[in-house]
């Protein structure tokens, strides 16, 4: 008898399935297991492909509370985007950790901006000042779209600001999330960051995307967009400057250049962090302390935020 196919979950099927909500539930258990060492996430493997201008990687992760392990598999375009095409597509195989067996196959590219908005939106839930109301967004793109998701899920935003190089898509960006949310969205530059609660960087910038001296006091930040060690979109006084908290520490250090070159030049040392957010969602160390204190939340992403959320779609 031959086997059965194994299921395939598109991004339809994910958005069916798993709200923000939910996904931000998915993350808060992910991030205590990575925290706790009952998670098994390598830091990934890279593949350079420079005739084709791009890159691969290979994202294995093993969750043990889930009893599910599996692989991202992405691929990364530059000229994509000058192509109508995503820059990012992805897809993650997940399988049952008792005997092997193949669950299913999930659509990584909507995935990933879902359980990355998600990574914000608990980052935010646990940091962010109960009173946050500004949230300032740099980029367009479909991170963009889920971390203004993931924020209006756990703050009370009653306007949000747009940063992005070109004027265009920010504005498709504010005419869409004008409509969904019904709520106020502005096209900002430079000083008007200074109105922001909180900052969502969503780039593929090399350098830093705003100004440190632009941050008000009791800002949060989520910096999810640079995830190699020469892209920062941070300046480095902010770095300086902030209570700052990560995903999963050892991948950090590996791949995230906002972190990674004020630590090579000198500016801070490996105990300027904090701690991990899974650290936070267990009660194990202080998030934010006061009102007044900038708290950053650095994410590189991993493959355990994957599995938890295709191993979700297999339980519904």
């Amino acid at each position: 008898m031959p086997p059965s196919p194994i299921p395939y979950y598109s991004a339809k099927d994910i958005a069916e399935k798993i709200s923000m909500g939910k996904a931000i539930q998915l993350m808060a258990a992910t991030f205590r297991q990575i925290s706790s060492g009952e998670a098994q996430v390598p830091v990934r493997a890279h593949i350079f492909m420079s005739e084709e201008k791009g890159q691969s990687l290979f994202m294995p992760a093993y969750l043990a509370e889930n009893k599910q392990f599996g692989v991202k598999v992405v691929g990364i375009h530059d000229e994509n985007p000058q192509k109508g095409l995503p820059y990012i597509h992805a897809v993650v195989l997940v399988m049952n950790a008792e005997n092997g067996k193949p669950l299913a196959l999930v659509d990584g590219t909507y995935l990933t901006a879902l359980r990355t908005g998600a990574a914000s939106g608990i980052a935010t839930e646990l940091l962010a000042r109960k009173d946050a109301s500004v949230l300032a967004v740099f980029g367009a793109g479909v991170q963009a779209r889920t971390q203004i998701e993931a924020v209006l899920a756990v703050r009370d935003i009653e306007k949000i600001l747009l940063f992005n190089r070109t004027k265009e898509k920010a504005l498709e960006l504010k005419k869409e999330m004008e409509r969904i949310y019904e709520i106020s969205c502005h096209l900002a530059v430079g000083k008007e960051l200074k109105e922001a609660d909180i900052v969502c960087t969503a780039t593929s910038s090399s350098k830093a995307v705003f100004e440190a001296a632009h941050l008000r006091e009791g800002t949060h930040i989520n910096a999810i967009g640079a995830y190699r060690k020469d892209m920062a979109e941070i300046p480095p006084e902010a770095v300086i400057n902030s209570r700052v908290f990560v995903d999963q520490a050892s991948a950090i250090w590996e791949e995230a250049g906002d972190i990674t070159q004020p630590f090579e030049a000198g500016l801070i040392t490996k105990d300027h962090i904090i701690g991990e957010i899974g650290q936070i969602v267990s009660k194990e160390i202080i998030g934010r302390r006061n009102s007044k204190e900038i708290t950053l939340f650095k994410s590189v992403g991993n493959a355990a935020q994957d599995i938890a959320v295709a191993g979700a779609l297999i339980e519904d």
